[in-house]
């Protein structure tokens, strides 16, 4: 393991609804952050996961549906891929995976993968209506919500946050995406900077190119590097300050182990 001295922060990448490019967004800002550091993003939604087909994983042997699921004896080091100039840990999406998966598991997937890490960014569940759904944003240190440039939109991300502060997961900011209305965002961006914790840490534009990405299995800043949305996602990653996420002294990975599991949701 690289890490001697404890120095990771994990992200959760939420929304609050479906729809929002959330997982385009986890893979843009892994990506420019991994200019700097060393980044690990993980595919937290089990029941809805599709990073693998972003990242053109969708024939990796091991997943972490492998990993939470005690009979498969899976190894952590098993599911987690170098591409890209990160770490990616996809999920799979077979239903019986996901029926037979121990959510609780995922706090010592998380504390093993911080021992070797900078950030760790976990794409979320869209909906916060189960344990597995919730523990992502429990485990985080701080929550990039994604949403869409609407005041509809704006309550679904505040259940995000109001739910994420209740176990102690601040707000790192809030990321516009998929915006085709540049100058009608200002009044939407307004009322996020005053309901939101954290800044707005970039606006997003619709892209062809990030449809095209997809498609082709790669994430959108390999793909088309030079695409507004690109540009903006880096500029996004820079306002992204990161900060030592290990508090005090003792292995980094206690304070993912010693997680509360929500009993309801």
């Amino acid at each position: 393991m690289r890490n001697s001295s404890p120095m990771v922060e994990a992200f959760a990448v939420a929304s609050g609804k479906g729809g929002t490019g959330k997982t385009t967004s986890a893979l843009a800002l892994g990506m420019a952050l991994a200019a700097d550091h060393d980044v690990t993003v993980v595919d937290a939604d089990t029941g809805m996961a599709n990073l693998l087909f972003h990242a053109g994983l969708d024939d990796a042997s091991t997943t972490l549906h492998d990993l939470l699921i005690e009979e498969e004896g899976s190894a952590v080091e098993d599911a987690v891929y170098e591409r890209f100039g990160m770490k990616v840990v996809p999920c799979g999406t077979e239903l019986a995976a996901f029926r037979a998966a121990d959510p609780e598991r995922l706090r010592d997937v998380v504390a093993e993968l911080a021992a070797d890490t900078d950030v760790l960014l976990l794409d979320s569940p869209a909906a916060l209506g189960s344990k597995s759904a919730v523990l992502p944003v429990v485990l985080a240190d701080r929550t990039v919500i994604v949403l869409q440039p609407t005041i509809p939109a704006l309550s679904d991300g505040l259940k995000v946050q109001e739910y994420a502060r209740s176990y102690g997961t601040e707000t790192a900011g809030t990321l516009f995406n998929r915006v085709r209305d540049e100058a009608g965002i200002e009044r939407v961006a307004e009322r996020a900077e005053r309901y939101f914790g954290g800044e707005t840490l970039g606006v997003i534009p619709e892209s062809d190119a990030a449809r095209a990405a997809r498609t082709a299995g790669e994430p959108l800043l390999a793909h088309a590097p030079d695409a507004p949305a690109s540009r903006a996602f880096r500029e996004a990653a820079k306002r992204l300050d990161v900060r030592d996420g290990a508090s005090g002294s003792g292995d980094v990975a206690d304070r993912f182990r010693s997680a509360v599991v929500p009993e309801e949701v």
